[in-house]
């Protein structure tokens, strides 16, 4: 474990198209991991209004959101922070180290 956290295997850079958004574990987490460009953004898949899994939703690329395929609400990829209803909490936010060609989620 490194200062920052527990980091975890999300997969290869190759394995994520642009655009996209993957449902990742990471340890005894759920993480939907999102590729906007040459970034990658990750926040906790369970979106806090219902048991959903956020990594199903869409994902806005200009906006930097995702959109919880159930009910609409929008989730911030930078603080996690419910956009809109009717979620009303933030998910969890995680840092995101991309080496070489791997892309690693840091939890803790």
């Amino acid at each position: 474990m490194s200062a920052q956290g527990e980091r975890y295997d999300a997969g290869l850079v190759s394995d994520f198209e642009p655009g996209t958004v993957r449902r990742v574990k990471a340890g005894d987490r759920v993480v939907a991991v999102a590729r906007i460009d040459d970034d990658f953004y990750a926040i906790g898949d369970v979106c806090s209004h219902e048991n959903v899994s956020l990594s199903e939703g869409e994902l806005d690329a200009d906006e930097c959101t995702l959109e919880c395929a159930k009910h609409g609400s929008l989730f911030s990829l930078e603080t996690g922070d419910a956009l809109t209803l009717p979620a009303l909490k933030a998910v969890p936010v995680y840092k995101v180290d991309r080496v070489d060609d791997s892309v690693w989620v840091v939890v803790g």
